[in-house]
């Protein structure tokens, strides 16, 4: 049998809460009979909000679905700013509960049907007079809709205890804002086939804005004098975040880690490079010329790297005080400001250059003198004497270079790797 609605009507009537939750950001909200979660588990991806709660009398229920709104792997390993709180309780709406108290939202998605009708005024009271939320989303059936739905006879649900017809829902929705101060605009999903839309939504929705907004306050109900909490707290969870410092430094190492790796697996890969440059050229006559055209050529690519490589810290806004205490403290070389090869085994990566050239660096500390900050005493990062760098030791470094000169003696070019070495330390050092 072809659906009669597509997308799903229940799809449709949380399309439109998110909807307007993009439009209006709430960061406080709260789903009244969330039943299986199923509204939650979308909400959860809205990254306007902060707290997220979930009240249903049927803790069995909520009990069976929780898990969908847990964090997963990717939540804990690439964590986001946005910070997130779920909370879940087993409760009835007719009952005030202090921690529900202020919200930005509340949603009553097919809920108030399932109540009798003593107990409307109960939930009238509770939501708009007590919670008093800044807006508030109730969604209903239109029985006037019924007849076209194939196949119905009765309510379309066994629990029903009402169903309104659109001036019933009005009248009730009208009256709810003359008493607790509130605006409605009505509107619905679920569109009637062509040459019916006389009936109506199929599901009609009362969408409550408190006059005054977030400054507003209802004047007839005070603040009750005590707390009062009878909802059973089912479940809860913080969602990673990187406004926890604790996470955002662990993360914030991981990425610098990385990063240095990377730049020094490219400084050694370019000084391979020249030294395998250098030792080629006594492979052939006039070894003499090829060394000096190799030194010009080598001289001029640093020199072009160099200018590629310059002011990585005006790149990423340093003032000139901070780049005179780089300078000093590592040499005015570019090359050399990007990674400075400072003993055999050691090497340091300046900060400046690790928050130019990681944006997920800069991001994340906000600053060079906050991302030193975050970076001391972290077993895993080693920072220079002046903290401006970030100290990577290489111990293969003199077991390679000695398998490298053996390797070259062995070919009978054991005197031309000797001065190969020389000159390129000799200019490493003199610039120390």
């Amino acid at each position: 049998m072809e659906p009669l609605f597509k997308p799903p009507l229940q799809t449709q009537r949380h399309q439109f809460v998110i909807d307007f939750i993009r439009r209006n950001k709430p960061k406080k909200v709260v789903d009244l009979g969330c039943g299986g979660c199923s509204l939650l588990t979308r909400l959860k991806f809205c990254r306007e909000i902060e707290l997220l709660v979930g009240v249903d009398q049927n803790g069995a229920k909520i009990k069976k679905k929780l898990h969908g709104l847990a964090p997963v792997s990717t939540d804990y390993l690439q964590p986001g700013f946005d910070q997130l709180r779920v909370e879940l309780y087993q409760g009835s709406v007719t009952q005030k509960d202090t921690r529900l108290k202020g919200f930005d939202l509340v949603t009553s998605i097919e809920l108030i049907e399932h109540l009798h009708l003593v107990d409307v005024g109960l939930f009238s009271e509770v939501v708009f007079g007590y919670m008093t939320p800044v807006a508030v989303i109730v969604s209903t059936p239109n029985s006037e809709f019924n007849p076209l739905l194939p196949g119905l006879t009765g309510f379309r649900h066994s629990d029903h205890k009402f169903e309104w017809t659109r001036a019933e829902f009005q009248s009730w929705a009208l009256k709810v804002c003359v008493e607790y101060g509130y605006e409605v605009e009505f509107t619905g999903v679920g569109q009637a086939p062509p040459g019916q839309q006389r009936v109506g939504f199929c599901s009609q929705i009362g969408v409550f804005h408190r006059l005054g907004g977030r400054d507003g306050c209802n004047m007839l109900f005070g603040d009750d004098v005590e707390d009062i909490f009878p909802y059973t707290l089912l479940y809860s969870i913080n969602y990673p975040s990187l406004r926890d410092n604790n996470i955002l430094r662990r993360v914030l190492v991981s990425e610098v880690v990385y990063w240095v790796e990377k730049l020094k697996k490219g400084w050694m890969e370019e000084k391979a490079d020249e030294k395998d440059a250098f030792t080629q050229c006594y492979a052939v006559d006039g070894g003499e010329e090829c060394i000096s055209e190799q030194c010009i050529a080598t001289e001029e690519k640093q020199t072009a790297y160099g200018e590629e490589m310059k002011g990585p810290m005006e790149k990423c806004g340093v003032s000139e005080d901070e780049q005179g205490e780089y300078k000093e403290g590592f040499g005015t070389n570019s090359h050399e400001q990007q990674v400075l090869y400072t003993s055999p085994r050691c090497m340091s990566v300046p900060l400046a250059v690790l928050w130019s050239c990681c944006p997920k660096v800069s991001a994340m500390s906000g600053s060079l003198s906050n991302l030193r900050r975050l970076l001391m005493d972290d077993p895993k990062v080693e920072l220079s004497q002046d903290g401006s760098a970030v100290l990577v030791y290489n111990q293969e470094q003199d077991r390679d270079n000695k398998e490298d000169y053996n390797n070259l003696e062995d070919r009978g070019y054991a005197e031309g790797s000797q001065f190969c070495y020389s000159a390129v330390d000799e200019e490493e050092w003199e610039a120390v």
